[in-house]
């Protein structure tokens, strides 16, 4: 089963690549190394779940927002790529939005991860980093940034 069947088999879609709202781009590719910029959980409406991780909003809700996150990654690495079938995931940043005491980031971003496995396969296991912030942007509750291989 291919990445975009796997997709639909979940019932998920990927969403519009966003235009950046700064002075960047979405990704920026070095032969077949793709380095995918910061995301968020942003909604179809544009806006994004906001709070402090461990304060206004849950570790499972935080997990879906990850995983939500995954899926605009996605849809960079097939925008960078030409197809989810090139795509090989090398390093995953998660950063999240969390109260100081806060020690639980890994379960947070492991919604993103576990959906890369899920839609990629082996090429979704990644290296990855999971920290946590005192903001994000936007009062997001995580951002995530990662790195791609792109199979010719």
């Amino acid at each position: 089963m291919n990445p975009e069947q796997k997709l639909a088999e979940l019932g998920l879609e990927l969403p519009v690549l966003s235009t950046p709202v700064a002075n960047y781009v979405p990704f920026k590719r070095d032969g077949n190394i793709v380095y995918l910029s910061g995301q968020g959980p942003r909604r179809p409406d544009g806006t994004y779940p906001a709070g402090k991780v461990g304060r206004d909003v849950t570790i499972e809700e935080a997990y879906g927002h990850a995983r939500q996150t995954a899926l605009g990654l996605l849809a960079a690495a097939k925008a960078a790529a030409g197809s989810l079938d090139r795509v090989e995931i090398l390093k995953v940043f998660g950063m999240v939005n969390a109260v100081p005491d806060f020690a639980d980031q890994p379960k947070v971003i492991n919604g993103c991860s576990d959906l890369l496995v899920e839609v990629l396969g082996e090429r979704g296991r990644h290296a990855r980093s999971a920290v946590g912030l005192g903001s994000l942007p936007n009062n997001m509750t995580v951002e995530i940034e990662a790195v791609i291989r792109v199979h010719e």
